[in-house]
């Protein structure tokens, strides 16, 4: 069966500070070649090959649903890429291919930065909803269902941009069953780029920062701190014009 390739959808709030943003569209334009459908929040980016504006909403988990199901309905190709405004994406990222349409298949080496400290944390099994590339149509029926559960939650909550809720369902697709409060049974599988990614933190991010171990409630093991020095594959100093330190 033939394919269509891989495209991408870019999603934003605007909510980072405008150089994070313009930095992190520069390096997808150097590592990414193909159609990117652009979903920007009440107002339009001259950004990726299409842009549609979701209007009228707020920043919230619910809106920001509807800005991805906006993105893979829009897209053409078989396979897509989950493009998030403050993440620096290597150009090996995109190397990747699905090896099954059933699968959401998540690029597991990405490092957490707190901008612009001089220290950067992973560890083995950071999955973030940043790093997914899967079957478009698995991804739009995903979201479909996903947002037409929603209304059902939401009336036992306050609305809030990060309700308990989502939480509990979870924010990556395929990654939490049913038996532990998922919407679906659906698969994942973890992969590893060459280089990683960068995964900015700020203080708009729209989940918590959680860059050091205090911040997890279950600290992983294999937590793992490295300096702004030591990111492969990356010049971070460069990027952001920050002073080198002395030897």
């Amino acid at each position: 069966m033939s394919k269509n390739g891989a495209g991408a959808i870019y999603y934003t709030d605007f909510r980072a500070d405008p150089f994070i943003l313009q930095t992190c569209r520069d390096q997808i334009n150097r590592s990414f070649d193909g159609e990117i459908i652009c979903v920007s929040l009440n107002k339009p980016l001259d950004f990726g090959t299409k842009n549609l504006v979701l209007e009228n909403e707020e920043r919230s988990y619910e809106t920001m649903c509807k800005q991805i199901l906006m993105g893979l309905k829009a897209l053409s190709t078989d396979y897509v890429f989950f493009l998030e405004n403050d993440v620096l994406y290597h150009k090996t990222h995109f190397d990747f291919s699905p090896l099954r349409d059933d699968v959401y298949y998540y690029n597991i080496n990405n490092y957490r930065w707190l901008y612009y400290q001089n220290f950067l944390i992973t560890y083995e099994n950071l999955t973030s909803l940043s790093m997914l590339c899967c079957d478009r149509e698995l991804a739009t029926k995903h979201y479909q269902y996903h947002l037409d559960h929603i209304d059902k939650f939401m009336q036992f909550e306050v609305k809030s941009k990060e309700p308990k809720w989502a939480r509990r369902l979870g924010y990556e697709p395929g990654t939490k069953p049913r038996r532990r409060g998922g919407l679906t049974d659906e698969e994942h599988v973890k992969v590893r780029s060459e280089l990683p990614n960068i995964d900015i933190r700020h203080k708009r991010t729209f989940s918590a920062p959680k860059v050091t171990i205090e911040s997890f409630r279950c600290p992983p093991p294999d937590f793992t701190q490295i300096t702004i020095d030591e990111v492969p594959g990356w010049d971070l100093r460069e990027m952001f014009n920050l002073p080198r330190t002395e030897k």
